[in-house]
């Protein structure tokens, strides 16, 4: 006869296998939550800068600038300056305000409408002059004769 002796099964792979799982699930939050704050502190797009501040107003000395027909204009312009500007100096203005209104007709000048997209124009010239240091031109003389 025989004699059979049952033997309890012990499942000790059970454990093992929940126990990896459980590591496994642990491990991947870890590194989801890892890279979710590098792209938060690291990788995340910055908020466009907002406008410039205005910072000092910087006054130039007035200038004559020769029109066409013999005519003339005396100009004086003060700069805008943002508060993050450094020293302006004022021979790229000077330098730009001469070279846009030189050899003008004295029609062209005549209109605030036309003075006004002239004032714009020199501008934009002094804010890429001065790299964004230069945010607004003020006329403090303008004559013509």
């Amino acid at each position: 006869m025989s004699t059979a002796t049952a033997t309890p099964t012990t499942d000790t792979a059970a454990p093992a296998k929940a126990k990896s799982k459980k590591k496994l699930i642990i491990i991947v939050a870890l590194v989801l939550v890892v890279a979710g704050a590098a792209y938060w502190f690291m990788l995340k797009p910055k908020a466009p800068p907002g406008p410039p501040e205005p910072g000092e107003v910087v006054t130039l000395e007035p200038v004559q600038v020769n029109l066409a027909a013999g005519h003339y204009l005396r100009i004086g312009i003060a700069l805008q300056l943002t508060t993050s500007a450094h020293e302006a100096d004022g021979s790229k203005a000077l330098d730009a305000t001469i070279e846009l209104f030189s050899g003008r007709e004295m029609s062209e000048l005549a209109t605030a409408k036309e003075r006004t997209e002239l004032k714009k124009e020199l501008e934009h010239e002094l804010e890429e002059a001065y790299h964004g240091d230069v945010m607004g031109v003020y006329f403090t003389q303008f004559v013509t004769q």
